[in-house]
């Protein structure tokens, strides 16, 4: 029986954190909740939940000094996955209530109010995955569970250099189309809740947990 590779969840005040934690051993790994830096840099995965407001997010990342560890881990292809806001401020900024507020910046892109006639958007939804992706490889044709009122709606990646390769975007719809999952190197994120949608998010954690080995 192969080793449970050991994933630390980041414990800086979001719910539902124990959702994802209780998902994450279900499929197999050894769970760390944690935001001990020793615990955030040397675990094989490292978890960003999150969920309520952007700046909420950014207060409690930033209390625990969790953006300079994200950014280490990044820096150093260390995998990482954020979940729901915890995608949203791998972006630049956040626009709630006319309020911007910068994000860690991983990823160019401004997380906007939806523009539907019903928000939140809350329940089951599908996804046009990229040919090549890890992360929905054999559920591409599933639907998941999104919980989200803002979403990033415009992806603008420049690649500067030839033997760069760009990031792999999923994409969904509630209004207009909007992001719905990055993977790119040791970083990958979704708006929706892989813990909350079945035997497909069940799936989708198990493909990434195949990255960290």
């Amino acid at each position: 029986m192969s080793r449970a590779p050991k994933v630390t969840v980041l414990d800086y005040g979001s719910g539902n954190v124990r959702s994802a934690v209780r998902a994450l051993e279900h499929v197999g790994a050894e769970v760390t909740l944690s935001h001990a830096s020793e615990d955030v840099l040397n675990a094989e995965g490292l978890v960003v939940p999150g969920v309520g407001a952007f700046a909420t997010v950014m207060e409690g990342l930033k209390a625990v000094d969790a953006v300079r560890w994200i950014g280490r881990r990044v820096a150093g292809g260390r995998p990482v996955l954020g979940i729901c806001v915890g995608l949203q401020v791998m972006f630049e900024q956040g626009v709630e209530h006319g309020v911007r507020t910068a994000g860690i910046g991983e990823w160019p892109g401004t997380v906007e109010l939806l523009p539907a006639d019903v928000v939140p958007h809350m329940g089951w939804n599908t996804v046009q995955a990229p040919e090549g992706t890890s992360l929905f490889a054999g559920i591409g044709d599933e639907r998941f569970y999104f919980v989200h009122s803002y979403g990033v709606q415009h992806w603008d990646f420049p690649v500067t250099q030839p033997a760069m390769k760009p990031p792999m975007v999923t994409w969904s719809e509630h209004g207009a189309p909007f992001v719905a999952a990055v993977e790119n190197g040791p970083l990958s994120a979704t708006q929706f809740h892989p813990e909350k949608s079945g035997d497909a998010g069940a799936e989708l954690l198990r493909n990434w947990l195949g990255t960290l080995r």
